[in-house]
């Protein structure tokens, strides 16, 4: 079966501490809502320590334009994006050595928070020595599950052609989303949640000698996937677009929706493989917030402890839209794991969707 053997982050710049978010939000939220000071509880209980932005946060006291955030959005897009794919193909915690860009076959680019075209996979292979040929993949809308779906695709595409190797790119830059004159309660839990994160990773298929090129001795093989979409659910997540830009649509209900609906999901997906929550070992889940942490732990019945590893991302990083679960799930691939481990990657995005994979070190 395919299997993941890189993965690589790109940083943005600027580092924001959770309680400057806070002022920053205060000094915007303070005259619309009588509450304030209880709605602003959210940047502490989240759990969130610090993110990381592309722009400093005074940029954010300045009204924008749609047109000047979406520049901003592709500038670091390209800039980020192949620093990613730089550290993931020569990326000597998981290479024994540096794969050539001309040996990518395929590249899945998945972002929701800009919009570009030509997309910005092309505009790096004019920075980046890829062949001419290399088949350019990129998917919009799917929110934060758009990192698991890239994996879920580029399985698809190492099935179909097993010489290959695909990189999935996920690029979000949230906080340039972000709209100073939207005075709702969606916005502002978005400010104190949502942040930026750019990360790739390398799928290769079952007839590449990945001991030729892998240093770790064991990778997670992607044996399964799953994609679900809950109907009538447009209205939970997602964006508004307006002329100013994209404006954040974000549920409260969202943890309760995960309790009711997710633990079938998921017993369907393990059920067709004959196997149960107990034999999963690792549980590479993207952390949506902290009531979406509880609510995988409620209703899948799990050890606290399984979301560890997501807690302490969404603790460093925020919620970073798709680039969040590889976040995850490189913290998971660096543990030393044993042949033969069981893992489940779990994300959820609009649609309101679903997206599982099955995983197998090998």
């Amino acid at each position: 079966m395919p299997t993941i053997i890189s993965i690589a982050e790109a940083q943005p710049p600027y580092e924001i501490q959770q309680t400057e978010a806070s002022l920053f939000a205060r000094e915007l939220f303070a005259d619309s809502f009588k509450d304030i000071d209880r709605l602003l509880k959210a940047f502490q209980n989240g759990q969130i320590e610090k993110r990381h932005f592309v722009k400093d946060i005074g940029w954010f006291k300045v009204e924008r334009s749609f047109e000047e955030k979406n520049h901003a959005y592709i500038e670091s897009a390209v800039t980020l994006g192949k620093e990613a794919i730089e550290k993931c193909l020569n990326n000597s915690t998981f290479l024994k050595k540096n794969v050539a860009y001309e040996e990518i076959d395929a590249c899945f680019f998945i972002s929701t928070t800009g919009i570009a075209t030509p997309s910005i996979d092309a505009r790096i292979m004019n920075l980046l020595p890829f062949h001419s040929h290399m088949k350019r993949i990129p998917i919009f809308g799917l929110g934060c599950a758009g990192g698991a779906a890239g994996l879920s695709r580029a399985y698809e595409y190492c099935r179909a052609f097993p010489k290959a190797k695909v990189l999935v790119l996920a690029v979000e830059l949230c906080s340039l989303t972000f709209q100073r004159n939207d005075l709702s309660k969606s916005n502002l839990i978005g400010t104190s949640l949502f942040a930026d994160g750019i990360a790739c990773c390398l799928v290769c298929g079952d007839a590449v000698p990945i001991e030729e090129i892998r240093k770790r001795e064991t990778s997670p093989s992607i044996i399964a996937t799953q994609s679900t979409l809950m109907p009538n659910s447009l209205d939970v997540m997602g964006w508004a677009i307006k002329n100013s830009g994209l404006f954040v649509i974000f549920s409260q209900d969202i943890p309760h929706i995960i309790e009711e609906w997710l633990k079938p999901n998921v017993s369907e997906f393990l059920d067709e493989h004959t196997l149960t929550l107990s034999k999963i070992n690792h549980f590479v889940a993207h952390p949506g917030g902290k009531k979406v942490l509880d609510a995988y732990i409620s209703s899948l019945g799990i050890s606290p402890e399984m979301v560890n590893i997501s807690l302490d991302v969404l603790r460093q990083y925020g919620n970073m839209s798709s680039a969040t679960i590889l976040y995850v799930l490189r913290r998971v691939m660096e543990q030393q794991i044993q042949a033969g481990e069981m893992g489940l990657c779990t994300a959820l995005g609009p649609g309101f969707s679903s997206e599982l994979l099955l995983l197998r070190w090998i």
